[in-house]
């Protein structure tokens, strides 16, 4: 599948974005390093899973795989007047916290047919030295139902850059790390997904482990 089918507005404001503000501050603002570019499949659907530790990190992981990634964002956020209509431009959907959102995951679905990769963070949420502990089963059971494989990623150092009190975010060094395609879950069978959610982890760890 290609982008063919995503909304034109869509896909320009998101490169806009992306060229005039994410690479720049990435390569220059905070010194950023990426490895394993030549591990992305250009085409066809793709869940990419990543750890997180910054909210800058949905950003940072789409301009590193060079294909707009759509993320899932807390349903609140799509109650405020303006960002409502400016995530969904950039492919943000809405997931409760706490629950097994079937919406979510049918919106995660839309999206990769029309174009989109999808962006999960493996634990849900941020975790102090972005490292995963606990991962979810949710991106195994996205790419299961799509049939799509899963990309890993690796964010290093991104958990510096927002300082509790300080607006400004911190010119740290960070490095982006992508490791090799896990195929496509065989079922959706809880053993089969918790068995690749954690071959995501695994290699995601062994990539943080690499440092910057």
């Amino acid at each position: 599948m290609g982008t063919s089918r995503e909304p034109l507005i869509s896909l320009l404001l998101y490169h806009a974005f992306k060229w005039s503000v994410v690479s720049p501050v990435l390569h220059t603002y905070l010194r950023g390093q990426i490895y394993g570019a030549e591990n992305v499949p250009k085409t066809g659907p793709l869940v990419v899973v990543s750890n997180h530790a910054s909210n800058f990190d949905p950003p940072l992981v789409s301009n590193c795989v060079r294909r707009p990634v759509a993320y899932m964002a807390k349903e609140e956020l799509f109650k405020i007047p303006v960002l409502k209509q400016a995530i969904e431009l950039y492919g943000a959907y809405p997931v409760s916290r706490g629950s097994a959102d079937r919406t979510a995951i049918r919106e995660a679905l839309k999206h990769l047919d029309e174009g989109w990769a999808i962006g999960v963070f493996l634990q849900g949420t941020r975790t102090p030295d972005g490292r995963i502990t606990d991962p979810k089963r949710g991106a195994a059971l996205i790419a299961a139902k799509a049939k799509a494989p899963i990309l890993p990623v690796c964010l290093w150092g991104t958990q510096a850059i927002e300082q509790k009190g300080v607006i400004v975010p911190r010119s740290v060094p960070v490095t982006v790390r992508i490791g090799e395609v896990i195929e496509t879950p065989l079922s959706t069978d809880k053993e089969q997904l918790e068995a690749v959610t954690q071959q995501c982890m695994t290699a995601i760890n062994a990539l943080h482990d690499l440092g910057r």
